[in-house]
């Protein structure tokens, strides 16, 4: 049985920047060195080697945090300076198929996709000698990465094109038969720990089916397989509006995703715009996240251990957030408070089993700077950032669960939905709304189609909604609101449970790698550990002086902890 392979950094001998998978911010090598091997065929090895001059981690990690331009690197013009060159030694195929101390990640696609961008993107060193720019044999790619400290010995495939022969015309079943050849081999001896589908950015879901179809035989949701969409640079106003626009389409079409990650592997020379170096960084980013998270640990392609999921119920004091937790769990485990007063300070949580599944839910404080006195608010802020950070050690989140009272709408409602879901959940994790206090309805959902749109207005995006009520000593035709509640919100988390039912979201394990690893990457440096606290709060849309004190908040909780 293959598993992940890890050792601390520590302790290994071999030569490896510290490379985060999530802030390649921090990379730095000097003299690094690459060796090319062919995949498939090994004695026409050749060396390729690549002298890469770049600046030291420590100002890449001023000019990341503190919003500071750096130049390009003089001895690499064409290079992105988003992150640096990572050693990468080019295996031959039969080599990397009989290694069992790898992550194994094989990618994917049609011709021109951008397989090898993709691979460019996550290792920054050149990767295609081919003149034509198209890869047209497997090569496989190794490298040393640091997730969570510990190294990970990473081998990305990447595969022949399914789509086109070599005059580019005709199906090619030669790299279909190859491809499922390279499937067979790897999980029968080192395993398959994640494939990525790379696709370019197309209005036309049904592109998709063919090739997903053909992995989806081989494989019959044994290894996870996620989505990367490349070429997206230009799509407003953001990358992820491809995936809002076409998602309803692919799980109509039936295929399902472990997790996906709308990018631009675009290669920026000295005169790319700063929103397309920004894109970039971006979408490096986005890749590692999702190998991070989705990559199966056993790499047997047989499921993972079964394990309770971690539901965060989070919104203002008194929109009723205990209570739902007992219609969940269908009896009095939480205990509730009458009025609006802040009825949750710290956070409790609580197991409930329902449709053969265990869930953990965590009732969590209300974030509302209004309501709350200038300390108190800093406090309760500095409170569910280290809650999260428990969260993220114990196995990450699964699913946001998102409580607003209706008829009661303030700017608490933007400050708790960008604090958890953007800041805290760096947008990784699936997230659902419960609108309580709807007894009084003739039928609960017409609620919503009168009054959906005030989320827009707020800029609250959600992948699904409820409408309940949470109020358990009804009667007569309101009790039976109450029980359809019930049902209402168990089929809400069914439906969208991060890795269960709608595979399609991340979330689940390392939902926070981009933020936890960037404060491992400061080390003891306080100043710019909070300089790096105060650009992520600025942008999850704090103001400037909160997000400073509540920065001096969360690094003198770090120093007593």
């Amino acid at each position: 049985m293959a598993s992940f392979p890890t050792s601390s950094p520590e302790s290994s001998t071999s030569h490896t920047p510290d490379y985060r998978v999530t802030h390649s911010s921090s990379h730095a090598v000097e003299n690094s060195h690459s060796e090319i091997v062919r995949g498939t065929d090994t004695t026409s090895a050749f060396r390729y080697n690549i002298q890469v001059g770049l600046m030291s981690s420590y100002a890449m990690v001023l000019a990341c945090y503190l919003d500071t331009p750096y130049p390009n690197s003089p001895s690499s013009p064409s290079r992105t300076p988003d992150h640096s060159a990572v050693p990468c030694k080019y295996l031959g195929l039969e080599e990397a198929s009989r290694r069992k101390d790898t992550c194994n990640v094989v990618i994917f696609g049609q011709t021109g996709a951008g397989k090898t961008s993709l691979v460019n993107l996550i290792t920054a060193v050149p990767t295609s000698p081919d003149a034509e720019g198209c890869t047209r044999q497997t090569i496989v790619y190794g490298y040393d990465a640091v997730a969570h400290n510990r190294i990970v010995k990473v081998q990305l495939f990447d595969t022949a094109g399914l789509d086109e022969d070599s005059e580019g015309t005709d199906l090619n079943e030669q790299a279909q038969m190859g491809l499922k050849k390279l499937i067979r081999t790897l999980m029968t001896k080192g395993g398959i720990h994640l494939l990525v589908y790379c696709v370019q950015g197309t209005d036309d879901a049904s592109a998709l089916q063919r090739n997903y179809k053909l992995i989806d035989s081989e494989v019959k949701a044994r290894v996870p397989v996620v989505l990367v969409v490349t070429g997206l640079e230009n799509r407003e106003p953001d990358m992820e509006e491809w995936w809002r626009s076409n998602e309803r389409s692919i799980l109509d079409l039936g295929m399902k995703f472990a997790g996906h990650a709308c990018i631009t592997a675009l290669t920026i020379n000295e005169g790319g715009t700063d929103g397309v170096r920004q894109r970039r960084e971006e979408s490096y980013h986005a890749v590692c996240d999702l190998i991070a998270q989705c990559y199966s640990h056993d790499g047997t392609g047989m499921p993972n251990m079964r394990r309770t999921k971690n539901i965060v119920l989070f919104g203002e004091a008194g929109a009723g957030k205990s209570s739902v937790v007992n219609l969940m769990a269908g009896s009095e485990v939480a205990k509730t408070s009458l009025g609006i007063q802040r009825c949750t300070l710290d956070w409790q949580d609580y197991v409930i089993d329902f449709g053969g599944e265990s869930y953990k839910v965590f009732d969590t404080m209300g974030i509302e700077e209004s309501g709350l006195e200038k300390k108190e608010y800093l406090a309760a802020a500095a409170n569910a950032y280290r809650f999260i950070k428990t969260l993220d050690a114990e196995g990450g989140v699964d699913l946001l669960l998102f409580c607003v009272r209706a008829g009661r709408f303030t700017a608490a409602l933007q400050s708790n939905y960008r604090f958890f879901y953007e800041f805290l959940c760096n947008k990784k994790v699936p997230i659902v709304l419960a609108i309580t206090n709807l007894e009084r309805e003739q039928r609960m959902e017409d609620w919503w189609e009168r009054e959906h749109s005030i989320f827009a207005r707020y800029q609250i995006h959600v992948a699904d909604h409820a409408c309940i009520t949470a109020a358990n000593r009804l009667e007569g035709t309101h009790r039976q609101f109450y029980e359809d509640s019930r049902v209402a919100m168990r089929d809400l988390v069914k439906r969208n449970i991060a890795g269960k039912h709608n595979d399609v979201w991340t979330g689940g394990n390392k939902v926070f790698v981009a933020l936890m690893q960037a404060l491992k990457i400061f080390g003891k440096n306080r100043y710019i550990r909070k300089n790096a606290l105060i650009g992520q709060l600025k942008r999850s849309g704090m103001s400037p002086e909160t997000a400073r004190e509540l920065a001096d908040v969360i690094e003198q909780g770090e120093v007593t902890t």
